[in-house]
């Protein structure tokens, strides 16, 4: 039986709150939704598909807290839409199409993966012999990382965030500031697939995402001004920490 009580309600707002901050200064915060909603009584395909909903104002508010980080990113956003529109959808498709267990078993396999990516950033960037920021972006390698990233999202979306800022960082060459915005505007994309499949396919509770939309906004934007003024290793660092739990959590749940 779903508990909506003044103090479960007031438990998902907090729960809201800190998944936006989160989801703005490293990613994973729709991690803290998803426990949140199995613990005021959602089942797990429900919940799950309620925070896929719940998060897209989170990822508004990063966006817009983050506009001075995308300036100059037009051609990179224009060129990744359709990308993440595409796998974004088949992740959705596959959600109500597959058991959970097919692709569960993978997700903190890619989560860990993802952390590890960025931890060990720098190193691979030189093995590759990046010449600096200011060199190309690898469009072969951009390209498929992010439509897989959007399946993974459309699917289930935990800790996307670090799985897309992983994959951008490795692909692009930018300050890692500016990259953790295009994450934003990515996963706004990928979200709003989510929102308009789920609406019509899935079972949304939209009394939960009432509570939680609103906190996530707020979290979301003010995350994006944190995320702003931090040194860029700790930002790295954050991720990277905060990825390596998430895998660790979706491992032992």
């Amino acid at each position: 039986m779903i508990d909506y009580s003044p103090g479960s309600l007031s438990f998902l707002i907090a729960a809201g709150l800190a998944a936006g901050l989160v989801n703005a200064v490293a990613g994973g915060g729709s991690l803290l939704v998803f426990p949140a909603l199995l613990a005021v009584g959602l089942p797990p395909l429900q919940a799950n598909v309620t925070n896929s909903v719940a998060q897209w104002p989170g990822f508004l508010g990063l966006v817009l807290g983050g506009r001075e980080e995308l300036e100059g990113q037009r051609g990179r956003i224009v060129s990744l839409t359709a990308v993440a529109v595409a796998g974004s959808l088949v992740g959705c498709l596959l959600l109500l199409a597959l058991p959970g267990a097919v692709f569960d078993t993978i997700v903190p396999v890619l989560v860990l993966l993802a952390s590890l990516l960025l931890a060990a950033q720098s190193q691979l960037k030189r093995l590759a012999g990046n010449p600096g920021p200011d060199a190309p972006d690898r469009p072969a390698l951009l390209l498929p990382v992010v439509f897989v990233a959007s399946i993974y999202g459309g699917y289930f979306g935990g800790a996307l965030g670090v799985i897309l800022i992983s994959v951008l960082a490795l692909a692009t060459h930018d300050r890692l500031v500016r990259v953790n915005a295009l994450k934003g505007v990515l996963s706004l994309i990928i979200t709003t697939v989510t929102v308009v499949v789920f609406a019509i396919a899935a079972p949304v509770d939209w009394l939960a995402v009432a509570v939680l939309a609103p906190a996530t906004l707020v979290g979301g934007f003010i995350g994006a001004r944190v995320a702003r003024r931090l040194p860029e290793a700790v930002l790295r660092w954050s991720v990277v920490t905060l990825g390596i739990a998430v895998a660790v959590y979706l491992f032992v749940r």
